[in-house]
């Protein structure tokens, strides 16, 4: 591999105006098809093989059309203190916005709180329901500009008025400001790290490239494929957080080969074919795991995986050809103001300490110290997880600033907190001699259930053999003792049907989200595994060494459970939840764990790659295996620090992103870099390294037949190198050495 890639990186050097042209060309394709395309769309959730996902595909069969994703909007009055909306001005003020409502465009229909019963007990709360002719995503800003409107003609009578529901949602996406965050952030770090403006700047350009055909092309194939505007965020985030990362190895080393004395055109093909194989690995590792989320069953996952894996796949292509093609057009530009003007002495490879070199000595000196101290640290912060809980925050987890989060906390003040996640029950009666008592009989008998203060009447399809009724829960949503309750409904559901003589079955947003939640925790552990097994038979082929990989897998899952840990004690039990904007704890998001492995698996094969592939390159050299892990710092330790500081300053501007998805995706994947390069690959791995000694390189003999050698290191370049004399065609450009 390191040979082809190596040629790959002469020919981008060589051909830098067709390598440039043809990724231009690229571009606009994708950027004129994506301004035609329909953009991210907000598709129903769904998930097969669960019972909610079951009862939902039911009413579609049983209640033609009445099941579709059409939009709705709720508007929420609330009286001033003392008074009712049943008063005089106060009720003709809903009376007038609900007329102004129907005659909205897109309307089907306006719920009149005062004829359909939705006024609170007390009378100070009331809500109507405007449903919609088309779907949420297509709902249009005149239509949104319309409830708007209506809250505001009653708000001007002395109510409070707040609006909520999927109509309300415009799908606005990322509005690039996380974007702007990260890079700002990367520019002074490779700055910092490189000392040269051409060079800092070249890994960003090359990601601007990388992220601007990713989110075209996601926008291209949004429509068609049914991708959310968090599938857009999610792609823009990895894109470009690894597009840096990867073009930052590749300069890294042709600075380090131009260093040595290498013409640029050889520069350009040993840094390809050797940081280029280490960048091949990696991205094919994140691939993997993303595209392997598709095993878990979830359509929108998979999506997702599917999605952020082509936004990886392009970031390393850019990396493979667009880096040597900027470097053919500025081959001095990148290198040191010493290289510049004939400082250098030899570049790293002469052997002189730096930062890097003198944290090798210090862990090598006391190894057990700090393995023990860094596996006890990510332990401890690993804890929390195990009172983990999965689940999907609506309304509530938004900002107490948005009016749907006011307009949910009104109607769970005036109705009860359970009015904002009713239980939908579906009762099949096709078998029973009389459908009407057999569905009384099983809406008696849940109404009766502790935890369920109230049961609305039953809504009969056109064939009178189905039934769809709505029970309300005494607690919230996400509480747990809902959980319970539904699990309580499903296990006494035999009883239940006998005496009915008819079936049932519990769905909702609420039960589904559930069901989703019970569905990706079981799926944690075995996708930990095979993602750790992943891990193994890849790094066994990299390195071919049985020990290493085994270090490697242990110390992903450290940094996984770590990671996960706090995110369970910001984001769930709320501690330092205002530093980062989070104004209403409650459960991990149900995708947001097995997401966060998949990613942090390909992205912790990064450092590992990158730090253990020059520690192996200066072992299979003849140095001992001591010196070759301060040989693999001095070279690698800072192009890594960089890179993770880059990743974990990207991941944080997302942060400040309201999806709860977004957020809580970057907060964890902030946190699991940053366990990940500092703690396993700069303090465990070195550690274990000096423990093992040269056991860590041990590979019996009949397994060294039989994998593949794949070169990530590179020994095979100076066989290429000599059949490869051709001189580069604008002359020998070489740096004063």
């Amino acid at each position: 591999m390191a040979t082809f890639l190596y040629r790959l990186g002469l020919a981008g050097f060589r051909r830098r105006g067709r390598v440039l042209l043809v990724w231009l060309g690229v571009l606009v394709v994708v950027a004129v098809g994506a301004a035609q395309a329909s953009g991210p769309s907000d598709e129903e959730f769904s998930m097969p093989g669960i019972e909610s996902q079951k009862a939902f595909d039911l009413m579609e069969e049983r209640f033609p059309g009445t099941a579709a994703d059409g939009a709705t909007a709720r508007i929420v009055f609330v009286a001033p203190d003392g008074r009712k909306v049943t008063e005089g001005n106060l009720r003709e003020a809903v009376e007038r916005a609900v007329k102004s409502l129907g005659e909205g465009p897109q309307v089907a229909g306006v719920a009149d709180p005062f004829a359909s019963k939705a006024v609170s007990k007390d009378g100070a709360t009331a809500y109507a329901t405007v449903t919609y002719k088309v779907e949420s995503n297509d709902v249009t800003d005149a239509g949104r500009a319309a409830v708007n409107k209506a809250a505001e003609q009653a708000r001007s009578a002395g109510l409070t008025v707040e609006t909520g529901g999927s109509a309300m949602d415009d799908g606005g996406g990322p509005d690039g400001s996380a974007e702007l965050v990260g890079l700002s952030a990367a520019a002074v770090v490779l700055l910092f790290t490189f000392g040269s403006l051409a060079a800092a700047g070249l890994p960003l350009l090359t990601a601007i490239v990388g992220i601007a055909v990713s989110l075209f092309g996601i926008l291209l194939l949004a429509g068609p494929l049914g991708l959310s505007s968090d599938t857009l965020t999610l792609g823009m985030m990895l894109g470009l957080a690894v597009g840096i990362d990867y073009a930052l190895f590749v300069v890294s080393r042709y600075r380090e080969e131009r260093g040595r004395g290498r013409a640029p055109h050889e520069a350009a093909g040993v840094a390809v074919g050797t940081a280029g194989s280490a960048v091949v690995f990696a991205g094919v590792t994140v691939i993997i795991a993303l595209a392997g989320l598709s095993v878990v069953g979830i359509p929108t996952l998979t999506k997702m995986g599917l999605a952020a894996a082509g936004a990886v796949a392009v970031a390393v292509l850019v990396a493979l050809t667009v880096v040597p093609a900027l470097l053919g057009f500025w081959p001095n530009a990148v290198l040191a103001r010493r290289v510049r003007k004939g400082r250098a002495r030899g570049g790293p490879a002469a052997g002189r300490d730096n930062l890097g070199t003198r944290w090798a000595r210090f862990v090598l000196r006391r190894p057990v110290a700090v393995l023990v101290l860094g596996v006890v640290a990510l332990v401890a912060l690993a804890v929390p997880m195990v009172s983990l809980r999965l689940g999907m925050p609506g309304d509530e987890a938004k900002s107490t600033a948005t009016t749907e989060r006011r307009a949910y906390d009104a109607l769970a003040e005036g109705f009860g907190p359970g009015f904002n996640g009713p239980l939908t029950i579906v009762v099949d009666a096709k078998g029973a001699a009389d459908p009407q008592a057999a569905v009384r009989a099983v809406g008696d008998r849940i109404g009766r259930t502790d935890g369920i203060v109230s049961v609305a009447p039953a809504r009969f399809n056109e064939a009178g053999d189905t039934a769809v009724f709505r029970a309300t829960p005494s607690t919230s949503p996400t509480d747990e003792k809902t959980k319970d309750l539904v699990e309580t409904i499903r296990r006494n559901r035999a009883d239940v049907e006998r005496q009915a003589s008819a079936t049932f079955e519990v769905t909702g947003t609420t039960a589904l989200n559930i069901d989703v939640a019970a569905k990706v925790q079981a799926a944690l552990v075995p996708y930990l595994a095979v993602v750790g097994g992943l891990a193994v038979v890849l790094l066994l082929v990299v390195f071919r060494s049985v020990l290493v990989p085994v270090k490697a897998a242990l110390g992903f899952v450290l940094s996984v459970l770590a990671a996960l840990g706090v995110l369970v004690l910001v984001f769930q039990k709320g501690h330092a939840a205002d530093l980062f904007g989070v104004e209403q704890t409650g459960p991990i998001m149900s995708l947001m764990p097995i997401f966060m492995m998949g990613i942090v698996f390909g992205l912790a094969m990064d450092y590992e790659v990158f730090l253990v592939s020059r520690m192996r390159e200066a072992y299979t050299h003849g140095e001992g295996a001591h010196q070759a892990v301060v040989s693999g710092f001095r070279h690698s330790s800072r192009v890594v620090t960089a890179a993770a500081l880059i990743m974990v300053a990207v991941f944080s501007g997302f942060i400040g992103e309201d999806g709860s998805l977004i957020k809580m995706l970057g907060f964890g994947l902030a946190a699991a870099v940053l366990f990940d390069a500092f703690v396993v690959r700069m303090a465990i791995v070195p550690a274990v390294l000096a423990l093992l000694g040269d056991r860590a390189w041990w590979l019996p003999t009949w397994l060294g037949r039989v994998l593949p050698r794949v070169d990530v290191e590179g020994a095979a370049l100076g066989h290429a190198r000599s059949h490869d004399r051709r001189p580069d065609p604008d002359g020998p450009v070489r740096a004063h050495v």
